[in-house]
């Protein structure tokens, strides 16, 4: 903005994040349905503040209002089947429950934040703090909405940019954390500080790092999660999580500014791209370079309501895979409606298909850090690590078939801007490639199983062709004798018993002889059976049944 102009402002601010993280399987769950929500609901309220929630599809049908429809009737019947579940078919039958699971804590109420050293502390409302767990899929997503009125725009973005970081990316030379909060609280209802980070205290991240390979949570996320607990963590606890995707969270926001046409184009290419505010001068000089910006509208920028008419006029949505925002005028009742306006289409229809996009990537990486996880435990000298190994790429393959026709899908809706919306963030997130790549990793390493079944089960049909061969020349000879060579018909029953033991014994001996020696066996087969092979070749091959290894 100029510096003679009045500042922006941001009438009403909305920040949503979405943090995928990966569940370590619950122990003794190998091989079976994942369902890690059962043990948070079975803990009591003293171990665990989360509770299921009972949705307005699945409560009491008082709750549901317009914009609920509204948000079911967006989407396609398998996106439908999958946000909702199958519902009541018939009065009295029971209902079909969803894939997707969601728990909610309510003792959370707000956040003091602040962005920099000596800044003022910021607050921000919580709207709601959510765990999503899907079915099969040993992950979950953190959900957390905030809420804020008439902040200058240079703290929207630095709020967009500072706030959803799981732990600080590295600290100035004073010892302050870089890219995040400087101090983040979580606070109850009666203003009660319940959590609050430690993103200044380095020694602390790095130490973990340098002892477990792994980053360490800023404390107020950890908080928030708990009693999930990282799994590098010395804590103990039966839910454990990984990070799964970069450090920073995906957001969606949305902005209601008094004037959208006075922005200039930085700003629109700030918040695009959660750059933060600019540090000094006026805020007109671009983030990046301007011929890497060359195209930003045409990559980032959905215009279609970017008009000065319409139920909302001058509405313009920002998507970067990574974020989602949409900004517009503070003065248009459509737009900051709840029930059947742009806000509630944010809240939900855009919500949904923003979860959708990242839970398919995160599910993507899941198996690709399975993968690698059970090629870097594989010791193939270890009967035991090999059988632990081919279960793992069945399980692998199976939940993968699971994944695919329940939760991987190219449209969502027929609505022209939710479709529009989500094949954005589908290619940004580069969604399709992903799904090919892991697609062919699972299905490499299937295949690899599947040809070493059939060479040992070769092996082991050559193994029991070559004994029958050489069987059958003292099958024959008994049978062509009549099985009479020695007339002991009449001999008492300990000599005829006898005579059996050790008739037993030399024709097991002889069989397990034959086993042992069946590979060069064969080899002599191939030889005897070869045309070309002269007699002195013949009973060279046949010496080299006896022959020492390596001799």
């Amino acid at each position: 903005m100029p510096a003679d102009s009045h500042p922006v402002c941001v009438r009403e601010f909305r920040q949503v994040l979405l943090w995928p993280l990966r569940l370590m399987p619950v122990r003794g769950s190998e091989g079976r349905h994942a369902k890690p929500w059962q043990l948070l609901a079975d803990m009591g309220e003293e171990a665990s503040p989360w509770r299921e929630v009972v949705d307005e599809f699945t409560g009491d049908s008082s709750r549901f209002h317009e914009r609920h429809y509204n948000e079911f009737v967006t989407f396609l019947p398998y996106v439908q089947r999958f946000l909702y579940g199958e519902g009541r078919s018939q009065p009295g039958s029971s209902a079909t429950g969803s894939p997707m699971r969601v728990f909610r804590r309510s003792d959370v109420s707000a956040v003091r934040a602040v962005l920099r050293p000596g800044a003022a502390p910021i607050m921000l409302d919580i709207v709601h703090v959510d765990l999503y767990f899907f079915l099969d899929l040993d992950l979950v997503l953190l959900n957390v909405e905030v809420s804020a009125r008439d902040l200058a725009l240079d703290q929207a973005q630095e709020l967009l940019y500072r706030f959803g970081r799981g732990y600080p990316a590295g600290w100035d030379a004073q010892g302050h954390a870089q890219h995040c909060l400087y101090s983040a609280e979580w606070l109850d209802a009666a203003g009660q500080v319940l959590a609050q980070s430690d993103a200044n205290q380095r020694d602390l991240f790095m130490a973990h790092v340098s002892s477990h390979r792994a980053p360490r949570i800023a404390a107020h996320w950890a908080w928030l999660l708990e009693p999930l607990v990282s799994d590098h963590s010395e804590r103990s606890g039966p839910l454990r999580y990984r990070q799964i995707e970069y450090y920073r969270m995906p957001q969606l926001a949305f902005l209601a500014l008094d004037d959208p046409r006075a922005l200039s184009r930085s700003d629109f290419v700030r918040l695009g791209l959660v750059t933060g505010a600019p540090l000094s001068g006026d805020g007109t000089g671009l983030p990046y370079a301007e011929e890497y910006l060359d195209d930003f509208e045409k990559r980032f920028c959905y215009d279609r309501f970017w008009s000065g008419s319409g139920a909302a006029p001058n509405t313009r949505y920002l998507c970067s895979g990574h974020s989602l925002l949409v900004l517009g005028d503070a003065g248009s009742p459509f737009y900051v409606c709840r029930d059947r306006g742009v806000l509630a289409q944010f809240r939900h229809q855009h919500f949904l298909l923003f979860l959708i996009a990242h839970f398919q990537k995160a599910a993507l990486l899941m198996f690709s850090d399975r993968l690698a996880e059970a090629l870097k435990n594989l010791d193939i000298a270890d009967a035991a690590s090999v059988r632990r190994f081919k279960r793992t790429i069945r399980d692998s393959f199976a939940g993968f078939l699971r994944f695919t026709h329940r939760y991987w899908f190219h449209e969502v809706s027929e609505q022209a801007q939710v479709r529009a919306l989500f094949r954005m963030c589908a290619n940004h997130l580069g969604l399709d490639p992903l799904y090919t790549e892991v697609k062919e990793r699972i299905g490499e390493m299937n295949q690899y199983l599947d040809a070493d079944s059939l060479r040992r089960q070769a092996n082991t049909v050559v193994r029991l062709t070559v004994v029958t061969i050489f069987g059958l020349i003292g099958t024959v000879t008994t049978g062509f004798l009549g099985m009479n060579l020695l007339a002991e018909a009449d001999a008492p029953l300990g000599r005829k018993l006898a005579i059996f033991a050790i008739v037993f014994v030399l024709t097991t001996s002889l069989t397990v002889y034959t086993m042992v020696k069946s590979k060069r066996l064969s080899d002599f087969l191939d030889v005897l059976s070869d045309e070309r092979a002269t007699a002195w070749q013949k009973f060279k091959a046949l010496g080299l049944v006896w022959r020492r290894a390596g001799g």
